[in-house]
């Protein structure tokens, strides 16, 4: 069998995405099989990976994600290599594509927030691209010959907004990239002293601004400890900065985009991670935190109880006071 998978997403620069799609492609490679695989990648990621495999074998894909030229022209970019199936490790898979495909669905965080913080658009720019969303999305789960998803949560949430058949999901859970546990040598990240750490975007389901304002309480009485937030410097990052500034909270740290070795320094050295989101599909992050040892803070919302079992400290999102008192227990106990 003839195999694509759209890697556009390929390497960490592309956030979870990107590291699903990365580790998805390498690991693919070490199976014995007699299928034939075409990785279908852009030219800016092109060198981060050489196949080894004899029966894998790059293609030319550059088109941006949730684009015009994705619905119109990927469908013939894909028919170069006449793939038997197509894997789509997002749900943007094109309307009028001809090729059997699965897809995978991380999570529904497009339709449980829809709102126009999540977005640089203006509000009826935004709802059209909602709009267009939301259709790509259903066209996704509903032509794919199986749908798969990273958790039990997500399953249940796919099953019920989308009234797909159970039979039709499928969960494979995530793993710890095994680079995050390397530490980068001594000094490429220097934090003056204690700190907590976050990794991830700056989305609002990510619930920085509460994890800010929890912060800068604690800080009241442990003047010394600081807050790491660590994710590219977008839009969203940069608003967060200056929230940080009109809340003239200090010891907020945001060294933007680190690589895999430098954040294994950062769980490394934290005295414990924070995890406040409000929705995620799996929550990476904890359990990288977890694979390096260290105390895990965790929102008890959606996939995350699953997710981290036992290993976490939860705490309700939406209210400070119950953030403010698992991060100050955790602290008190290391």
């Amino acid at each position: 069998m003839r195999i694509g998978i759209d890697a556009r997403f390929f390497g960490s620069a592309s956030k979870g995405l990107g590291r699903y799609t990365e580790q998805l492609v390498r690991n693919l490679e070490t199976i014995n099989t007699d299928h034939e695989f075409y990785i279908f990648m852009r030219t800016q990621d092109w060198d981060s990976w050489t196949p080894e495999n004899p029966r894998f074998q790059k293609v030319k894909a550059d088109i941006n994600w949730y684009s015009l030229e994705e619905q119109t022209k990927l469908p013939s970019v894909l028919r170069q290599a006449s793939c038997d199936l197509i894997h789509y490790p997002h749900f943007n898979v094109p309307l009028f594509s001809s090729h059997p495909f699965v897809a995978t669905v991380h999570d529904l965080i497009l339709s449980h927030f829809p709102t126009v913080k999540a977005t640089t658009l203006g509000p009826l720019l935004y709802w059209f691209k909602h709009q267009m969303y939301q259709k790509v999305m259903k066209h996704a789960l509903q032509k794919s010959s199986r749908v798969l998803t990273v958790s039990n949560f997500t399953k249940a949430d796919i099953e019920k907004t989308f009234h797909i058949p159970e039979n039709k999901v499928v969960v494979t859970y995530e793993g710890v990239d095994s680079r995050i546990l390397e530490t980068a040598s001594k000094g490429e990240i220097n934090i003056p002293g204690e700190f907590l750490l976050y990794v991830g975007n700056a989305y609002p389901h990510k619930n920085l601004e509460r994890l800010i304002d929890a912060f800068g309480r604690i800080q009241r009485t442990r003047q010394d400890l600081y807050l790491v937030l660590v994710g590219k410097h977008d839009f969203f990052y940069k608003r967060l900065i200056v929230y940080v500034r009109e809340q003239k909270i200090t010891h907020v740290l945001f060294p933007g985009f680190v690589s895999d070795m430098g954040l294994g320094q950062l769980y490394a050295q934290a005295q414990a991670f924070v995890f406040p989101s409000l929705y995620e599909g799996f929550g990476l992050p904890p359990l990288e935190a977890m694979a390096r040892r260290v105390p895990v803070v965790c929102s008890n919302s959606s996939c995350l109880p699953e997710i981290a079992g036992d290993a976490a400290l939860y705490f309700s999102p939406e209210h400070l006071d119950d953030m403010i008192h698992a991060i100050e227990r955790v602290l008190s106990d290391s």
